[in-house]
């Protein structure tokens, strides 16, 4: 009963054997390799997007913050919801990699930016000139970091908002496999024909052993992007082993079926919790994610039966009366087993 993070989860086979039959021989480095430009062939297919440029680095942060730094400069604003990634979890690295870049926080339900805080809050921005920060760029994360997912209806409205004060829109798609299964949609209507500018493609958090896709679906920003992945130390020199995981996840559509693996077990999970007496989901569970409130009775049972996941926010307690509701983190990635969510809800039942 492992819902800690996807992070957590197991290489996909297919993705191991890709890296087992890449270790023979010997392959052009830094990128120069023939799995490299089948990959972004690939990719630009993939998303309708023949001119595309196409990086791959080893880390959701490196993708997210190299990423920014091309479309924000030091004196500017990103302009992101308060829970996202870029802003939680990444240690101020896109300030670091921007050379300082603010990040201004706003607010929506369930981890999704509300359209009329965005307007306003771009409005307000540089409101004494040369004395404040100028306007940047949007980032928009999707899955959002609370479990919800962005239409392509919804990425438009934002982008659009954004465009008309001509700022470039970055997605952080650290679980963009797991929003475009629960959308049903192409990776195309959830990206540029929505108005977004550049795409943090990732894997690592659905199969991968370590790897990230960056595409800017406008090459203008390739050159820039280049020369800051490697004064970063970010290019990898043996590329090619980031290349063949690529590779491996987007044959045969698996990486749609990694994700929609994860995506079945977190509804089975949030339905199953959600139909228990004295629990809530605290957002919709639209990806792979869940979060959820029940009694503390139910923490101390299925803790005590081995299940690991977070409580959210991680500074609460399980001490107190037992009726008393606790909200947790669970998620579902693509090995999660069927007997897991089984094992868990009946612990929770029986608690």
């Amino acid at each position: 009963m492992w819902f800690v993070s996807d992070n957590a989860a197991p290489v996909a086979p297919e993705v191991m054997a890709a890296l087992v039959r890449a270790n023979a021989g010997h392959a052009g480095s830094y990128g120069g390799d023939e799995a490299t430009a089948r990959v972004v062939a690939r990719l630009r297919e993939i998303f309708e997007a023949p001119a595309a440029a196409v990086f791959l680095v080893g880390t959701g942060t490196s993708a997210n913050a190299l990423a920014l730094a091309c479309l924000c400069p030091p004196w500017a604003t990103v302009y992101c919801h308060r829970n996202a990634h870029i802003e939680e979890d990444e240690c101020g690295a896109p300030e670091f990699y921007t050379g300082g870049a603010k990040l201004t926080l706003l607010d929506g339900a369930h981890g999704r930016i509300d359209a009329a805080a965005l307007e306003q809050a771009i409005a307000f921005t540089a409101r004494a000139g040369v004395h404040n920060v100028q306007r940047g760029a949007l980032s928009l994360t999707n899955s959002t970091e609370l479990g919800a997912v962005y239409s392509p209806d919804a990425v438009a409205r934002l982008a659009g908002l954004a465009r008309a004060r001509g700022l470039p829109v970055h997605m952080d798609g650290a679980r963009f496999a797991n929003a475009l299964v629960s959308l049903g949609c192409t990776p195309a209507e959830l990206t540029w024909k929505a108005g977004v500018d550049v795409l943090c493609l990732g894997g690592t958090k659905n199969g991968l052993m370590g790897v990230e896709a960056v595409i800017f679906f406008d090459p203008a920003r390739a050159w820039e992007f280049e020369l800051r992945r490697k004064r970063g130390g970010h290019l990898f020199s043996k590329h090619r082993y980031l290349a063949v995981q690529m590779e491996a996840w987007l044959s045969d559509g698996l990486w749609l079926e990694l994700a929609s693996r994860a995506n079945a077990r977190a509804a089975a999970l949030a339905a199953g919790i959600a139909a228990l007496p004295g629990a809530r989901l605290d957002h919709p569970a639209e990806a792979n994610a869940v979060f959820a409130a029940f009694p503390r009775a139910g923490h101390r049972a299925l803790q005590a039966a081995g299940a690991r996941y977070y409580l959210w926010p991680g500074h609460q307690s399980l001490e107190g009366p037992g009726e008393v509701p606790l909200s947790a983190r669970l998620v579902c990635d693509w090995s999660t087993e069927a007997t897991e969510v089984e094992a868990l809800l009946a612990v929770l039942a029986r608690a």
